[in-house]
């Protein structure tokens, strides 16, 4: 990135200026990065327990296959999922407040001794099912701010600090060249001045 700049006081007090808002906004910035990284961390490995949560228990009750045959899955539905939202390092992340399941009508007289079981079984899958996708989207929204926070640290890093720094240094240098250039003007026309009043 290229930095627009004038040879003189104002345009150094600006770039000046800005140096300086950069220098002590990366600090910060590089902090919420890895706040970021680590709560992405967190995520991630509550979504994979969870996971392992869920394979665990559908291979436990795997060895029901057949009873589950028997089952009307039409009893057991999710009513509603309510969440909230929690900032994280400025960032909106979800939170599983509760699930709320709604039970068909069903006579236990009709239905097998194990149904009772059945929806708890259910209602517990789901669970666990829905935790774990809540967690995985908390996951992708805070490594989308995690890349974004990264590629601005490094844009301050390794481009805008080290060009205003540089475009700071190449105006000292003009500055100082002009005055040691008006300096030496000065002395000439001091020294011909002196040449002529000698001469005359």
């Amino acid at each position: 990135m290229a930095i627009k700049f004038q040879f003189n006081k104002t345009a150094l007090q600006e770039l000046n200026k800005q140096l300086a808002v950069r220098e002590r906004a990366l600090p910060t910035i590089k902090n919420k990065e890895t706040a970021l990284r680590v709560e992405v961390k967190k995520a991630r490995d509550a979504a994979q327990q969870l996971e392992k949560d869920l394979l665990a228990k559908t291979t436990e009750y795997e060895k029901a296959v057949e009873l589950w045959g028997e089952f009307d899955p039409s009893l057991v539905s999710i009513r509603d999922v309510q969440l909230t939202v929690k900032k994280i390092a400025g960032v909106k992340t979800p939170v599983l407040e509760n699930i709320d399941f709604e039970i068909g009508k069903f006579s236990l007289f009709n239905q097998p001794s194990w149904i009772l079981d059945g929806i708890h079984i259910l209602k517990e899958l789901a669970s666990i099912g829905i935790e774990r996708e809540v967690y995985l989207r908390k996951m992708h929204l805070l490594d989308f701010a995690r890349r974004k926070t990264t590629q601005k640290v490094n844009l301050y890093e390794k481009v805008q600090i080290p060009g205003y720094q540089d475009a700071i240094r190449k105006i000292k240098r003009f500055m100082e060249d002009e005055e040691n250039l008006s300096k030496s003007a000065q002395k000439i026309l001091k020294n011909r001045q002196q040449n002529t009043g000698e001469a005359v």
